[in-house]
């Protein structure tokens, strides 16, 4: 049987308007038998900074390059990386610079970035950040399925507008290698064929999950934020994933 000691960390980034707060039910039941689990605050995400509309996917990705550090990762101490939704940016920075920290990627509704693309190239550039849009919008591009009335005041309470330069800065990955890292794709509000379908066809959103040498894809039917609305069995999926890390 596997060691509390030897498992690998399990580094939980949570998706845009999020902190390290959003996995506060997942970490309570990864805790329960798995307490090597953190969860982490991107830059830009942090309530009480005063520039963090002037943060950047570089700062993001730095920041979890230095978590890493700090853990000593190492291809003999690989993480397990866990990013949900528009985490998948500075993450798939970090994987480019550093595949041997990782042992394993887990993507929550999510995966990784094509080169070359950004999530809101768009954006004018006046705009410093975006907030949380109205739940009847939000809706429109992303499933709510499975969040309570109380679940979404907590959202709406605790979230924190996006920084405009992370929307808008375009992505440059260089090192195949950080498609050699095993890959669990955790599909929730789009089913697991639909998302393989759209990768055979070259989809933007998931166009790389192609080039992936080692997948394994796991369903996990609810809306996108699963940390909420199926937070036990998230952690499950991650308890599993972190289980097989090199």
């Amino acid at each position: 049987m596997t060691t509390t000691t030897n498992r690998p960390t399990i580094v939980l980034v949570a998706g845009h308007w999020l902190g390290a707060w959003a996995w506060e039910e997942v970490l309570e039941h990864l805790n329960a038998d798995h307490p090597r689990a953190i969860a982490i605050t991107l830059p830009g995400l942090d309530g009480a900074d005063p520039a963090r509309s002037t943060r950047t996917l570089d700062d993001q990705a730095e920041a979890i390059t230095d978590v890493l550090a700090r853990l000593d990762a190492s291809p003999a101490r690989p993480v397990t990386l866990v990013a949900h939704s528009g985490a998948n940016a500075p993450v798939s920075i970090v994987m480019d610079r550093h595949p041997e920290l990782v042992g394993r990627v887990v993507w929550i509704d999510s995966g990784p970035l094509a080169s070359g693309t950004a999530f809101a190239p768009d954006l004018p550039e006046e705009l410093e950040e975006l907030p949380l849009p109205a739940f009847d919008v939000l809706a429109q591009e992303a499933s709510l399925e499975g969040l309570s009335a109380k679940v979404l005041e907590r959202f709406r309470t605790k979230a924190v507008p996006e920084p405009g330069p992370v929307l808008r800065q375009t992505v440059e990955l260089t090192n195949g290698a950080r498609n050699a890292v095993p890959t669990t794709l955790v599909c929730c509000s789009i089913p697991s064929a639909q998302v393989l379908e759209l990768a055979r066809n070259g989809h933007p959103m998931f166009a790389d999950v192609a080039n992936l040498e080692t997948l394994e894809v796991v369903d996990l039917p609810t809306g996108h934020w699963p940390m909420w609305s199926r937070a036990g069995d998230l952690a499950q999926v991650i308890r599993s994933a972190a289980s097989r890390t090199a």
